[in-house]
């Protein structure tokens, strides 16, 4: 009759725990009843919850009694201590001071005199796998009647974290929900806002400018990779940060990263981080951009600088989406929409082998092409008025405008610096002015020829008119074979047969390459 009554205590208690955890939808209300009721039950001393990603290769802390605020970290599933969880239909008993090559958060607990450890696998439900552990300075606490109700409780503790998951997820869901409908309401403000001067940050409203804005507005809420080509000076960064300004991660910090300006040995490091160790002076794991740009946007500026045995890592990057760090070996998924830009004529840098054509291709999904300031010249007085604004308030002299001689020179100039060019020009003008307009500027004559022929290097060419010049620069290469060893099917890594069919399909016939 005692035992009966006692298995009826242990139901009801049970029942009452099941309860508890039923209505729990975040983590803090978690977080009372296992402080609380669990705690009082269990008398277990530190209480953490495991649960493993989706496709069961590493796991994560869920919940940590004693850490709330615990940074998330990948651990390796089969790490000796989570994986004998999962393989064992029975509650796992540790002893903690047998092992020391147990986990960072398990060697953690033991430096705090925790001795002893129970370990549960949760029972499956859809999506994750979940371990319990439960830590005791004195293991004779933990009985056989707590192993009954623990196991009674096990299911509805699944439940209770995939409540707790779905709920992240809505909410989540919500706030993104919130920030596309403020983007929806503000847009008809942001077409007014483009018509006046510009937007985000770029100003100008030329008809070339207003091509710029439309092809930004139609790709940004995408996650297609973007090519940003221009001269130097046209705002090919801004562009950019319009782009992310523009896209669902705007929320998130976009990453920058000049190609041009990290050291050859040094740029891998930079881009996909490097492992403790993994050569001399890497005294530390580091993160490299990529992994920074984890759920948001990463932008690869002056692209065409990149040194061409990395050019194939990054193709892997676009390609598989994942990365692996300098010494390690570990591939790590990565989810970051990817914008490049380049001041260098890609199309003849693949032309003359400096650049993979395999690359180009995938970077070139939607290229935007930005107009040098020649040939934006309605932009030119807009411009100048917007520097002399921010210039004059930043220098501290009271500058109203232009004289007429001035701006007919400032329109009439080449600006083969462009933007970036007319913004110097307009600061060093404010320093040596001598009332409150701009009365005299002198203007550079040297790379004027240059800034001319540089034109038709970023004229807007169709997918397939890069391609076909492409195709005849190495027919010709290869004296007009097709086939063979020595032939451009070869150079161009396709079969022969395809090589004719893209040739048909192009319309590039024999007079185009034999002479």
């Amino acid at each position: 009759m005692k035992r009966l009554q006692e298995r009826e205590q242990e139901q009801m208690l049970i029942l009452s725990i099941c309860t508890a955890l039923s209505t729990i939808l975040n983590k803090e209300e978690f977080s009372t009843v296992i402080n609380g009721t669990l705690k009082d039950n269990f008398l277990f001393d530190n209480f953490i919850l495991t649960s493993s990603n989706e496709d069961e290769t590493d796991y994560q802390i869920f919940y940590h009694s004693s850490n709330k605020n615990t940074d998330v970290k990948n651990y390796v599933l089969n790490d000796g201590f989570f994986n004998l969880c999962l393989d064992s239909a029975d509650t796992v008993i540790f002893d903690l001071t047998e092992d020391q090559k147990n986990p960072d958060y398990i060697q953690n607990i033991h430096k705090k005199g925790f001795k002893n450890a129970i370990g549960i696998c949760l029972p499956h439900t859809k999506g994750n796998r979940n371990v319990l552990f439960l830590f005791f300075k004195n293991a004779k606490t933990f009985t056989r009647e707590s192993n009954r109700v623990l196991r009674g409780i096990a299911t509805q503790l699944s439940i209770t974290i995939r409540n707790i998951k779905m709920t992240q997820e809505y909410e989540s869901n919500l706030v993104e929900l919130k920030k596309l409908k403020n983007n929806y309401s503000n847009s008809n403000q942001e077409k007014t806002e483009i018509k006046k001067q510009g937007f985000h940050g770029i100003v100008g409203n030329s008809d070339a400018m207003q091509e710029v804005y439309e092809l930004i507005s139609q790709v940004a809420s995408s996650n297609a990779t973007v090519l940003i080509f221009g001269e130097t000076g046209t705002g090919k960064e801004l562009v950019a940060s319009a782009i992310h300004h523009l896209s669902p991660v705007f929320n998130n910090r976009m990453i920058k990263v000049n190609c041009a300006s990290i050291p050859e040995n040094l740029i891998e490091s930079e881009l996909f981080g490097h492992e403790k160790g993994a050569f001399t002076g890497a005294a530390e794991q580091r993160i490299g951009k990529f992994e920074q740009a984890q759920n948001s946007t990463i932008f690869l500026d002056e692209i065409g600088e990149l040194p061409l045995e990395l050019q194939g890592k990054l193709l892997r990057v676009l390609q598989e989406k994942e990365i692996e760090r300098v010494g390690g070996n570990k591939s790590i998924k990565i989810n970051a929409r990817v914008i490049a830009a380049t001041n260098k004529s890609l199309e003849k840098e693949v032309a003359e082998e400096r650049f993979r054509s395999d690359l180009y291709y995938r970077l070139n999904v939607y290229p935007i092409p930005l107009p040098a300031l020649r040939d934006r010249k309605g932009d030119i007085e807009i411009l100048g008025n917007f520097f002399l604004e921010k210039h004059s308030e930043k220098i501290g002299k009271k500058i109203k405008g232009f004289s007429k001689k001035v701006l007919n020179g400032m329109i009439e100039n080449a600006w083969p610096g462009n933007v970036r060019e007319l913004e110097n020009m307009i600061e060093r003008s404010i320093l040596f002015a001598k009332d409150d307009t701009i009365r005299e500027m002198t203007f550079s004559e040297i790379f004027i020829e240059k800034s001319e022929t540089s034109k038709t290097e970023f004229q807007t060419k169709t997918l397939q008119e890069v391609e076909k010049e492409h195709i005849l620069k190495i027919i010709k290469k290869c004296n007009g074979r097709i086939s063979g060893p020595q032939g451009a099917a070869v150079l161009l890594g396709l079969p022969s047969t395809t090589l004719a069919s893209r040739m048909q399909k192009l319309g590039i016939k024999k007079e185009h390459f034999l002479d």
